[in-house]
């Protein structure tokens, strides 16, 4: 494998387990990326305006958001299976009581910073709504 093989690199070079000759099980996909999965889609946004100190309310802004489709969106509401892991124990952590209870999900997820937990919880329920109103038949919906 060479030195831009990503299965040893990120894409900003930075080593992976394996470029230190540590095995692990399975076999990574070609970009050793998590859309290597079939029907895995991901997004993701970055906002960033303003300098100078913090005025609530007016900047500068440093704030972003991954969207992760474990399925394809036609699928959605078709569930996956799912587990949680909270490394450190801070932060904050939307639907897990559901996954520790049934082991599975099929929601979008999205990944931000802890004060943005409720405002992409609200645009993934109104995006849920929009795409694929039938995934919320069931009265109640928690990505």
């Amino acid at each position: 494998m060479s030195s831009h093989d990503p299965h040893l690199r990120t894409p900003s070079g930075k080593p992976r387990l394996r470029s230190f000759g540590i095995a692990l099980d399975g076999t990574p996909g070609r970009f050793n990326a998590i859309t290597d999965v079939p029907g895995v889609s991901v997004g993701y946004t970055t906002l960033i305006s303003g300098d100078g100190p913090l005025r609530v309310g007016n900047g500068p802004v440093r704030t972003g958001v991954t969207a992760i489709l474990p399925r394809p969106v036609q699928e959605l509401a078709t569930p996956v299976f799912a587990g949680v892991f909270s490394q450190n124990g801070n932060g904050e952590l939307t639907g897990t009581h559901i996954i520790e209870e049934t082991g599975a999900f099929n929601f979008p997820v999205t990944i931000t910073n802890t004060h943005s937990c409720g405002v992409t919880r609200d645009a993934t329920l109104r995006w849920m709504h929009k795409v694929l109103p039938a995934a919320l038949d069931t009265g109640w919906g928690l990505p």
